[in-house]
């Protein structure tokens, strides 16, 4: 199924029942006195994150959610039943936004983390609480307060440990699919991955990660050119980038050289959010096999020292396989360290 990462609701809660008039009249007591009960309140319209659901193409065809109305009080100083509230199944991942003033109101990131979107109405009061030594006989009640309504945009940011990034047919596709048991599209034309794919990099018993491979990248992609605009939001949440690069682009394919590529996405990372270029990112100077072993060496030196590259790299043939295993295993060091350094930080604050 096609990932649906983006989906607009307008969600509102149920209104408060309105609070009832009313007089106790019983045979033998004719100064009964006032006995309106309030009404129930409004039922609240929940987000909550559901491990179950993978995409958010079910709010394409059903885009407005409404709570149930608190009923209205009654005499013989009965309340109202308060509305049921109403609970909306969600992606892990989602992040919620409030059209109207653009604030990210909520992110939930686990299973069972819960939202609260839109509070319910709050009930009417009845008659009888304005009954006093002045108003024996009060005709007065409130009307039950109306639930909020808002318009929701929601975006699903895909949970993956390492993020894939580079320019079109640079061999993301295939180089996920070496590493692990995703397959998505691979051909010899730009633009083959359309949607983000995940798969699991498993590296022995109990010890693994996730690995996100994003559609393809081009120069203004944070202005909305090409097709990987919309899911550069998916970086975000990763914890380290391996950056692809084609080492000897195809005639027709990309036509700047591999330094040129990285400079170009690393502007379109800093446009889209500054905070991308902070991560850990990992150079993978792709398609050696398509020079020969000197040449590739001597390309992927010249390349380094162009960019003044600091952090690791390496030069690999995804097509092969040559060369993937050992950065997944550097990888999944990587992941060890960072554990090891959060549990001294949480031990050291006792």
């Amino acid at each position: 199924m096609k990932l649906v990462d983006e989906a607009e609701i307008d969600v509102i809660a149920g209104n408060g029942g309105d609070g009832c008039i009313g007089f106790r009249r019983e045979k033998f007591i004719p100064l009964g006195g006032p006995d309106g009960g309030d009404g129930g309140n409004g039922g609240n319209v929940w987000i909550q994150a559901d491990e179950n659901i993978s995409t958010l193409v079910d709010f394409r065809h059903q885009r407005s959610f409404k709570a149930q109305r608190g009923e209205n009080g009654m005499g013989q100083q009965r309340y109202g039943k308060g509305g049921d509230d109403l609970v909306i199944s969600v992606p892990v991942g989602t992040a919620i936004v409030n059209v109207g003033t653009d604030e990210v109101i909520g992110d939930l990131v686990s299973h069972g983390d819960r939202l609260l979107v839109a509070k319910g109405g709050k009930g009417g009061l009845g008659n009888m609480h304005f009954k006093s030594s002045v108003t024996r006989s009060p005709r007065r009640s409130t009307p039950g307060d109306e639930g909020e309504a808002r318009t929701l945009k929601m975006e699903l940011k895909l949970l993956a440990d390492v993020g894939l990034l580079g320019f079109p047919n640079a061999g993301k596709s295939t180089f996920i699919r070496a590493v692990s048991a995703a397959t998505p599209k691979v051909a010899d034309y730009p633009f083959t991955t359309l949607y983000p794919n995940l798969g699991v990099v498993s590296v022995e018993a109990h010890r693994s990660f996730v690995i996100a491979d994003i559609p393809g990248l081009i120069q203004g992609a944070a202005d909305g050119a090409g097709l990987g605009a919309m899911f550069l939001r998916h970086l975000q949440r990763t914890r380290l980038l391996l950056h692809l690069v084609d080492m000897a682009p195809m005639e027709g394919g990309v036509d700047i050289s591999p330094a040129e590529q990285v400079r170009a996405i690393e502007h379109e990372l800093e446009k889209h959010d500054p905070e991308l270029l902070q991560k850990p990112r990992w150079l993978v100077l792709n398609k050696a096999d398509l020079m020969f072993e000197d040449e590739a060496s001597t390309r992927a030196a010249e390349v380094i020292a162009e960019l003044g590259w600091t952090q690791p790299w390496y030069v690999t043939s995804a097509v092969s396989r040559e060369g993937t295993w050992p950065i997944m295993k550097d990888v999944m060091a990587f992941f060890d360290r960072l554990k090891e350094d959060e549990q001294e930080a949480r031990d050291a604050l006792g």
